[in-house]
């Protein structure tokens, strides 16, 4: 509870808010314990079955004929194997936003020894492997492109002015471009991140 009260916490109008924000707190999160583990389980498999149900053909057989799909239909091999490729899915999900979430944190300051923890404990080297772009060397000053929340950005720098900038377009298909404002690309990439997290995808009505 002490290491909680420690980390500060302004608010989005404090004149310190992105200075704050863009400061690594140490730990970086606590251990999952069962019971949230056992939860995720249950949110992933309500997901899963989700998609299942819209890609079997034997659930879309019983909706043209306007029946219910009843629990136990679950029990077949099909709706299994439609699981598990709406199992599938959910991993391709996951290994996009593991992409996504390393890039925000490694261009964020970030190593790869903490993106190695954070991903069960792999080495840096893994890491290093799994996302090559993460982290930027300590020279660069490349653009650095981001896909975020089903949106994309691309973080540039401008030589003249020192700074960074950059352009984006939201899942909604909303574009933003930022003067070159910000000190450092990880500013600039924190700003880009909160515009595509307010221009995502709207849930479909009826989706969890």
């Amino acid at each position: 509870m002490d290491d909680v009260k420690a980390i500060p916490t302004p608010d989005q109008s404090d004149e310190n808010f992105w200075a704050t924000v863009l400061t690594p707190v140490d730990p970086a999160w606590n251990e999952p314990v069962d019971d949230d583990t056992f939860a995720m389980d249950e949110q992933l498999l309500a997901a899963v079955r989700s998609l299942a149900e819209r890609i079997s053909t034997r659930a879309v057989a019983y909706r043209t004929a306007e029946k219910p799909f009843d629990a136990a239909l679950m029990a077949a091999p099909d709706v299994q194997l439609a699981m598990l490729r709406s199992l599938y899915e959910a991993k391709r999900s996951v290994d996009r936003l593991a992409e996504s979430a390393a890039t925000v944190a490694g261009r964020g300051g970030c190593s790869y020894a903490q993106l190695g923890a954070a991903w069960g404990g792999i080495k840096r080297q893994s890491a290093r492997l799994k996302w090559p772009h993460a982290v930027p060397k300590k020279s660069a000053s490349e653009s650095i492109p981001l896909h975020y929340a089903g949106g994309d950005a691309v973080i540039h720098h401008d030589p003249g002015a020192d700074a960074w900038w950059y352009t984006a377009t939201g899942a909604d298909l909303r574009e933003d471009e930022s003067e070159a404002v910000h000190d450092t690309s990880a500013e600039a990439i924190a700003r880009a991140t909160e515009f595509l997290l307010n221009h995502a995808r709207p849930t479909p009505p009826g989706t969890r």
